[in-house]
């Protein structure tokens, strides 16, 4: 199978495409044919070295969608041809990457493997903060860093959805109109005096 992996930590010219054996599910486990990829900030932190812990070499890509094509002993819940999404393990920058099956969440078929793959890393975020860290209900105002970004435009949209006054802050008039049409009643730019 076909991959990006790093050997050592560096500037994007340590990605290297390789061939890798394809992998094969161990107990508990399944192995999911990658669709599409997510790419997140986490992924220039393994791969500069500033994440600790990934051993080398790597395949980077901590989020993505697929279709389960083989699963190991003992797994239950989900069989081969199941369409998935998962976050939070390495490996899904290559064509087929192998994950525990209590990562795996189901993808409706109504949803893209693109929209499932961008979605799981940040929206478990947006999710985390507006309905446990804080459980944003009508009536509250909420302020929002990052407007624009990944985690704050899905945020701004949850904040909305639960009835709530947003207030985001941006850098530049194209991320305000952004967190605008994410539904921000209020945008500061914070890069202006």
């Amino acid at each position: 199978m076909k991959a990006i992996q790093i050997n050592r930590t560096g500037g994007p010219e340590v990605l290297e495409y390789v061939d890798l054996p394809q992998p094969k599910a161990g107990e508990g486990q399944a192995v999911v044919q990658i669709k599409a990829a997510g790419v997140n900030f986490t992924d220039i932190y393994t791969r500069t070295g500033m994440a600790h812990g990934a051993p080398l070499p790597c395949v980077l890509g901590v989020e993505a969608a697929g279709v389960v094509v083989e699963v190991g002993a003992g797994v239950t819940g989900v069989q081969p041809g199941d369409r998935v999404a998962y976050s939070s393990g390495l490996g899904s920058y290559a064509e087929y990457a192998v994950q525990p099956v209590w990562r795996l969440m189901p993808v409706a078929a109504g949803v893209s493997f693109e929209t499932a793959a961008a979605a799981m890393l940040q929206g478990m975020t947006a999710q985390y903060l507006s309905h446990d860290c804080y459980p944003i209900k009508a009536g509250d105002v909420a302020l929002i860093h990052a407007g624009a970004g990944g985690v704050g435009q899905l945020l701004i949209q949850m904040a909305k959805q639960l009835g709530a006054t947003v207030i985001a802050t941006v850098s530049t008039e194209a991320k305000a109109a952004i967190a605008k049409a994410c539904g921000a009643d209020h945008v500061i730019r914070y890069t202006v005096d």
